[in-house]
């Protein structure tokens, strides 16, 4: 008997399409990062020189150290304001403006985001006609504006945390005789730890990521590194934006790969 092939199905078809359509474009773009030539639709040869050229580039170089900074800075203290609205949000079911603040939280996360910076730019003009500060726009505010939306997608991860929380550890505690305060700090923040560190990842990636309301909220010497890029390929993309995308893609998917070995060996740990 012949043996018969099976046919290939449909669904591996659209999948393989669907692969393709997200990371062929990832994969020319790191290709075309080692070009030679000056176009970067034209390859010309291999070579490492726009790597070179990055380097020395001190628009871009200030441009990545200015956002790394808000990045960190904005990811921590919407982490901190985030879970506190997070766990009001979800412990306490009563209370006098709960309404008001649950749609205060909810804003950010659905407004478009032309109005979010157009409303923080005329926030941060009135504020400094009536009191002198923020004495113009900058990375101060750039900062400030950034933890304003970024606090409310920590709130939604932390009140999901919160609410399939087992509470009993908590009440067991304070039978013990912990304090409230200690309670939060002992057992509570352990235990929804992973949510935390999940809401200060994707407070940092939006920060990083942010044009919009960051181009209304900044000003002259406090361009972000998507600022400068944006404005760059305006005029046509260089090959210096191919090498810097093709390090950041390097620096996630070595994070992302570390992740994996370390929840693979946790894992396992835990099977043995």
């Amino acid at each position: 008997m012949s043996a018969h092939k099976r046919p290939i199905s449909p669904l591996y078809v659209m999948l393989a399409f669907g692969y393709a359509f997200l990371y062929a474009p990832i994969v020319l773009l790191v290709f075309y990062s080692f070009n030679e030539s000056r176009l970067v639709t034209v390859w010309a040869g291999f070579s490492t020189k726009w790597y070179g050229e990055l380097f020395r580039n001190e628009q871009i170089l200030n441009a990545a150290w200015l956002s790394l900074r808000i990045a960190v800075v904005n990811a921590t203290f919407a982490t901190i304001l985030g879970t506190l609205a997070g766990f009001v949000i979800a412990r306490y079911k009563r209370f006098p403006t709960r309404t008001a603040f649950l749609g205060l939280m909810s804003a950010p996360l659905v407004m478009p985001e032309v109005v979010m910076g157009l409303s923080l730019l005329l926030l941060f003009v009135a504020l400094e006609t009536a009191i002198g500060w923020p004495a113009g726009r900058g990375a101060v505010t750039v900062t400030i504006a950034h933890i304003t939306f970024c606090l409310a997608f920590v709130a939604v991860i932390v009140q999901a945390k919160l609410a399939s929380f087992d509470r009993s550890l908590e009440e067991a505690a304070m039978d013990l005789g912990a304090r409230p305060w200690k309670v939060f700090c002992v057992i509570t923040l352990p235990l929804i730890a992973p949510a935390l560190a999940a809401g200060w990842l994707l407070s940092f990636t939006l920060s990083f990521d942010d044009l919009i309301v960051t181009s209304f909220t900044s000003g002259p010497g406090a361009s972000t590194l998507p600022m400068v890029i944006y404005s760059s390929v305006r005029l046509g993309v260089s090959p210096q934006i191919n090498a810097l995308a093709t390090i950041m893609i390097s620096v996630v998917a070595l994070f992302v790969a570390v992740s994996g070995w370390l929840l693979y060996r946790q894992d396992k740990a835990k099977r043995a």
